[in-house]
């Protein structure tokens, strides 16, 4: 009796001090107990809103830097939250307890701090647990209404490392499943969890599909020079490979070069292909598919037989927790043909790379087979074609064969990259007629889809 007397008087004191609806009017918080600078579909979300004349508050961790436009935006307002460490005292489950006590507090002090908004924009994953609640709880304070985008069932990421079957999975699954219908709105980035949200969680929810910003583009070639030459300052694969009589290698990369005379850059004869891949460097990312491929000695025997493939510069990108085991596994690979490096990249160089690359792999496995990843976007936006590995709904993004291949294990990926790029550099193969499909897709672009679907959730202007 006394725990629910307690309950109900907080809820008594929250809707005693619920604002009316109109409070707020123009402003949005926008809240990720995430990173931001690792949070790109957010702060999508918080350039379209600041585009249309909201005031944001964009709220997260604070770890790497956001996009410039972010920064430069007049209408955005960073909002730090200061991320947990060090709660290591007891039982892992106590631990766990404890942390999401302390972020359910830390968070709704900072909600409640801010300049009362119109409307919660509610990245769900990570973690939905605890922050569906407190941005719900927050919500009833300020009479805000509340919008979920849901990106992955945080309970299915849980799964990954204690089981379908474990209490933690099974409270989570729950407390989602209750949480999620207490929202105004629910935005998800595939039809196939639109449909899942409905039949399992009796959720209503509108796809708005990832798409890429303006400046995921291809790079024109004296851009690709200037970004290879800045790289090559920091990491060998980027450097050339030997240097011509009468040329100090001054103004050239492993991949560019620009000419004394007139000064235009040129690619390089006999360059390396340029293969990219993007991954947080967690369970999620199946990284052993592209070492083992990179350590099969085919690609290298091919070369030694006389097939015409060319060397390999291999560029994995991002953080994660994995990355320290992977670079050990990938130090200790030898080859004559093939590089590897994985730089961590400002978010203004990140497009460039992609807009210059000849060919993208995507090893995202998704936890609930659900969500698509959002590095393939990216590469689409800049033309890139992709070899993506498989899971259930991937089919609403990568078109087999059209704009590029899918893969089930590293045998068929390295079967897919000798094929590839055994035209490398010609207009006959597979690698171009790719990247011409691209071109002709015309795809929307994220503000484009935003203002189709967001825009009109949040009403005219208030």
């Amino acid at each position: 009796p006394a725990v629910t007397g307690a309950v109900a008087a907080l809820l008594f004191l929250l809707l005693w001090r619920r604002r009316r609806r109109a409070g707020g009017a123009g402003r949005v918080c926008v809240a990720v107990l995430g990173d931001l600078g690792r949070s790109p579909r957010m702060q999508y979300h918080a350039l379209a809103l600041a585009r249309h004349g909201r005031e944001v508050a964009l709220l997260g961790y604070l770890q790497t830097r956001p996009h410039p436009d972010v920064l430069r935006s007049e209408n955005i307002r960073l909002v730090p939250v200061a991320e947990l460490r060090g709660l290591r005292v007891g039982p892992k489950l106590f631990q766990y307890v404890l942390k999401v006590l302390v972020q359910s507090v830390q968070l709704l002090y900072t909600l409640l701090r801010i300049d009362q908004p119109s409307y919660i924009l509610l990245q769900q994953n990570p973690p939905g647990l605890p922050s569906i609640a407190v941005a719900w709880v927050a919500g009833l304070w300020w009479g805000s209404k509340l919008i979920i985008d849901w990106h992955n069932y945080g309970y299915t990421i849980m799964s990954l490392s204690h089981g379908r079957s474990h209490p933690l999975v099974l409270i989570a699954k729950w407390y989602e499943k209750l949480f999620g219908r207490l929202s105004d709105y629910n935005l998800c980035v595939t039809d196939a969890m639109k449909k899942d949200l409905w039949v399992n969680f009796k959720i209503k929810a509108v796809t708005l599909h990832d798409k890429p910003a303006s400046y995921f583009k291809e790079t024109p070639l004296d851009l690709q020079h200037s970004l290879y030459m800045k790289l090559a300052k920091d990491y060998e694969p980027f450097k050339p490979r030997y240097y011509r009589a009468g040329s100090p290698g001054a103004d050239r990369s492993a991949f560019t070069e620009r000419d004394g005379k007139g000064g235009n850059v040129l690619k390089t004869r006999g360059r390396p292909a340029l293969l990219i891949s993007s991954t947080s460097w967690t369970a999620p990312c199946d990284l052993s598919a592209l070492t083992s491929v990179l350590s099969s000695p085919d690609y290298e025997r091919f070369i030694k037989e006389g097939a015409k493939l060319p060397a390999l510069v291999c560029v994995i990108t991002g953080k994660g927790p994995l990355k320290d085991y992977y670079n050990g596994l990938i130090q200790k690979l030898h080859f004559k043909h093939i590089q590897i490096c994985t730089p961590w990249l400002e978010a203004e160089d990140y497009p460039l790379l992609l807009g210059s690359a000849d060919l993208g792999v995507c090893l995202h496995k998704s936890s609930s087979g659900l969500d698509l990843p959002m590095k393939v976007v990216d590469m689409f936006g800049c033309c890139l074609p992709v070899c993506a590995i498989h899971f259930e709904c991937l089919h609403e993004l990568v078109k087999h064969n059209e704009n590029g291949l899918i893969f089930r294990d590293s045998k068929e990926l390295a079967e897919q990259l000798k094929m590839l790029f055994l035209d490398f550099g010609t207009l006959e193969g597979k690698l171009h007629s790719f990247r011409e499909n691209l071109r002709a897709s015309r795809q929307l672009r994220w503000d484009q889809s935003w203002d189709q679907i967001v825009l009109p959730l949040l009403g005219n202007k208030e």
